[in-house]
């Protein structure tokens, strides 16, 4: 029998484990694998600590890089905007004040459409066409929020990876957050923010989960309505809903094999169109193919596009619709100051989980229960 190799000098006597016996000689098959050594870990721990912190950014120092077009210091004012600590509240309510005389010049662009109908990939084609044309594009992409944990993926970037490799493209998921109408909460300031930026063109992706996704008509100067054939979408004009606020139609993929049947859905939406109120006053709502694949369509999509904004400049269309959205987020703001103060009211939370109680189990009825909370809220 060969002789067992000699301990390794790691393995000596003062460095083995308890369980080893004190009288094994070289012979004793044991091998201590050496880990981080108490020492290391605290100059690990340390060094990272006094790595340097990225450094915090005042009022001024937000504005002045938004202003200088920097995307990292944009990407933070964004953040900063839909973050719900008071404190940061109140910095981006300063903020905006700054950057709200250099808004405004932008043209705010929102597009829907149902789960498949493929908004990402033809906001990529469409955003990849406006940057090739020299134009800067800003994109606020709105992904749903998980109504069990909150979360929420922000897949639109990773789907839109050839735009946002463009320089002059800014790509930016935002959770739902649980808002309805397919937007977040504080898009709106968002697309100020973009602006001020010094974006030509800024588009809003809403979620996409059916025809309530109105809310970004009440931001946006252009609302264009993804669809796909075959879907079921050419009877859905006939229910109004989304449709009826759109200013233009687009029937997505209209490529290979499915032309043909997108060919016979842009003559149903046509015609369904001729029926509905224009959304627009001045403009009639066109109804148009595009193919996200082929780029077929998609310079069409623009000119039009051109055209509606030239139309509604000279019609002081425009211009009363964004005067009109100001007095709508006026008043939004003002219904969730007063949500998020009737709910953070001490007398409120004191009562609210007996009157949920009474509620539920039927020894209130709702409606009472909301007169006495609100009466409990005013003191």
């Amino acid at each position: 029998m060969k002789d067992q190799p000699s301990t390794p000098p790691e393995c000596e006597a003062s460095s083995r484990p308890d369980w080893v016996p004190a009288d094994a000689g070289a012979g004793f098959a044991t091998r201590v694998v050496q880990g981080v050594s108490p020492e290391l870990a605290k100059a690990e721990r340390q060094s990272s600590a006094a790595a340097p912190r990225r450094r915090r950014l005042s009022v001024d120092d937000y504005a002045t890089g938004v202003l200088a077009r920097d995307p990292m210091v944009l990407g933070r004012a964004i953040t900063l905007i839909e973050s719900n600590a008071p404190a940061h509240q109140e910095q981006a309510q300063q903020l905006l004040a700054k950057l709200l005389p250099h808004t405004g010049r932008s043209r705010r662009i929102g597009i829907t459409g149902i789960p498949g109908a493929g908004k990402s990939t033809f906001i990529e084609a469409f955003g990849c066409h406006l940057t090739e044309l020299g134009l800067r594009v800003a994109v606020l992409a709105i992904d749903p929020s998980s109504s069990v944990t909150g979360g929420s993926i922000l897949g639109d970037k990773v789907r839109m990876e050839k735009l946002s490799q463009r320089r002059s493209a800014f790509i930016r998921p935002s959770p739902s957050g649980g808002s309805l109408g397919g937007v977040a909460r504080k898009t709106r300031e968002a697309i100020l923010v973009c602006e001020a930026a010094g974006y030509d063109v800024v588009i809003v992706e809403t979620v996409g989960v059916g025809q309530n996704e109105v809310a970004v008509r009440s931001m946006v100067d252009f609302f264009l309505v993804l669809m796909i054939a075959g879907a079921g979408d050419e009877m859905q004009g006939i229910k109004k809903g989304v449709i009826e606020l759109a200013d233009a139609i687009v029937i997505n993929k209209a490529d290979g094999d499915n032309l043909p049947r997108c060919t016979v859905a842009q003559a149903e939406m046509r015609r369904v169109l001729h029926y509905l109120h224009r959304a627009t006053e001045g403009w009639e709502t066109p109804a148009l193919l595009a193919s996200s694949l082929t780029g077929s369509g998609v310079p069409e999509v623009w000119q039009m596009t051109e055209g509606y904004f030239t139309t509604t400049r000279a019609s002081g269309a425009l211009e009363k619709r964004r005067r009109t959205q100001a007095v709508e987020w006026m008043h939004a703001l003002i219904a969730e100051s007063l949500r998020t103060q009737f709910y953070t009211s001490p007398a409120v939370c004191a009562r609210l989980e007996a009157v949920e109680h009474a509620v539920a189990h039927g020894r209130m009825p709702a409606l009472a229960a909301a007169i006495e909370l609100i009466a409990a809220s005013r003191g």
